[in-house]
């Protein structure tokens, strides 16, 4: 094997599709903060979608809020849904707080040490009626943000 000729170097964006855009906005933008940019519609790509993103300059990644133009045609931006997205995050504990008090919905097993060794806890990717607001298919993991990484992104 040759030597690889690029590097990664961050994430870019996360597109996200659900049958209805709002109910994506609600999470993303109304409870998590992120930033509201801009709509593209396309019918030929079968989307309508708003940018959104979180983050600045280098450290700024998008996030695709998207909807089928017309959910009987292809492609299906609505289906298969992301595994799961980790977001850092710089107080996990309030997080939890303020987010099941908004109405969101997180999967059992509450804040505990995650695979890396930071805490974490997950968003239930599906809502119920205590907790109308979830992931929307999709599984969010929250992760606490060491000290270094709250002195990075923090600001």
């Amino acid at each position: 094997m040759s030597a690889k000729p690029f590097k990664i170097l961050g994430i870019q964006q996360i597109a996200i599709g659900g049958v209805n855009k709002d109910r994506l906005k609600k999470l993303w933008v109304d409870l998590l903060g992120f930033e509201y940019k801009s709509t593209f519609v396309s019918e030929r790509e079968n989307v309508d979608e708003d940018i959104c993103a979180i983050g600045k300059g280098a450290y700024e990644v998008e996030v695709d809020l998207m909807q089928p133009f017309d959910i009987e045609k292809k492609p299906a931006v609505h289906q298969t849904p992301l595994n799961h997205i980790g977001l850092w995050v710089d107080d996990l504990p309030k997080a939890v707080e303020w987010l099941s008090a908004n109405g969101l919905r997180f999967a059992p097993g509450g804040i505990r040490k995650g695979a890396a060794g930071f805490d974490i806890t997950f968003v239930h990717p599906k809502g119920n009626e205590e907790f109308p607001i979830s992931g929307e298919g999709v599984l969010i993991e929250l992760v606490q943000a060491p000290p270094e990484v709250i002195a990075e992104l923090g600001s």
